[in-house]
């Protein structure tokens, strides 16, 4: 066989091979798809963070700030104390006398915290009775002139006497405090305990009542058929003791009460029983009294 027919012999090989593979091989359609695993979720990239740190957490959306509170109104500022016939009261300070009058006890204390004013009702006017008006020193003029009962009281313990006051600059003067009842009037207006305790004596113008803390007051120029007590009684803060007047031993003064409170106290001399300055627990005393209400006061 020659060349020619071996090639042409080889080339109808391939041919016919070529063909039984077209004829016999199968489609890749009809051939079942491989089955494809779902696809894994790739986890989200961390944060840039330190490594040291955990990774924060997204926060929730920032909510509207509540506008703040407005404050409380301030209640408004009481008004002036004012006395039982409405007129607001004012108090000179303590040891400030009528000038002319003598020198005052100006480092003064309340000795007597608590202390109920001594006459019965809210209206009253402290001052000096030998220097107001319808004094033998004063500038002229009756009792019941209406400047002895306007405000501000006036202190005149120490004012110039002879009686001795330890506590007093000099060493003698005027040993408790002046005070004119609500009006000029004689054997109206009533006096009142300034404690607990017992009357210990009755005199001719005079009662005086010793406290439970041993604590002696003086009530000076009381009507004495209008009195509600005797020696040994014993008597509760606020009652009655008699009526304001101006009794004085057969020899009639100005209608006032003159009041004092009288203490062992430790002085200069040593502990004594002195009488002491009875005007800042007065003044106390007497503001209490309209502030409060007589039922709280005693």
């Amino acid at each position: 066989m020659n060349r020619r027919s071996v090639d042409y012999a080889l080339a109808l090989l391939v041919a016919i091979c070529g063909g039984a593979v077209l004829v016999f091989w199968p489609h890749a359609s009809d051939a079942p798809a491989p089955e494809t695993p779902p696809a894994q979720e790739t986890p989200a990239e961390p944060a840039d963070t330190p490594d040291d740190e955990p990774a924060v957490e997204d926060e929730p959306p920032e909510q509207e700030a509540e506008p703040p509170a407005e404050p409380p109104e301030e209640p408004e500022a009481d008004g002036p104390v004012v006395d039982a016939s409405g007129d607001p009261v004012s108090f000179m300070p303590p040891g400030d006398l009528t000038p002319g009058s003598g020198a005052g006890q100006a480092e003064q204390i309340n000795y007597v915290p608590g202390m109920r004013f001594p006459m019965e009702v809210g209206q009253a006017y402290a001052n000096s009775q030998v220097y107001g008006h319808g004094g033998y020193l004063g500038p002229g003029g009756g009792q019941c002139d209406a400047a002895n009962y306007a405000y501000a009281w006036r202190d005149n313990f120490c004012e110039t006497r002879s009686y001795s006051a330890p506590l007093c600059p000099s060493g003698t003067g005027h040993q408790g405090q002046d005070i004119r009842p609500a009006t000029c009037q004689d054997a109206v207006h009533w006096a009142v305990a300034a404690d607990d305790g017992v009357i210990t004596s009755v005199g001719s113008y005079s009662v005086r009542l010793m406290s439970e803390d041993g604590v002696r007051y003086t009530y000076l120029h009381l009507e004495l058929d209008s009195l509600q007590v005797a020696p040994g009684d014993a008597v509760s803060k606020g009652e009655r003791l008699g009526f304001v007047s101006n009794e004085f031993g057969g020899t009639p003064t100005t209608i006032h009460l003159h009041f004092e409170i009288k203490m062992a106290l430790e002085t200069p001399q040593g502990l004594q029983t002195v009488n002491v300055p009875p005007y800042v627990a007065l003044v106390e005393s007497y503001q209490t009294l309209l502030t409060a209400g007589e039922g709280d006061h005693g």
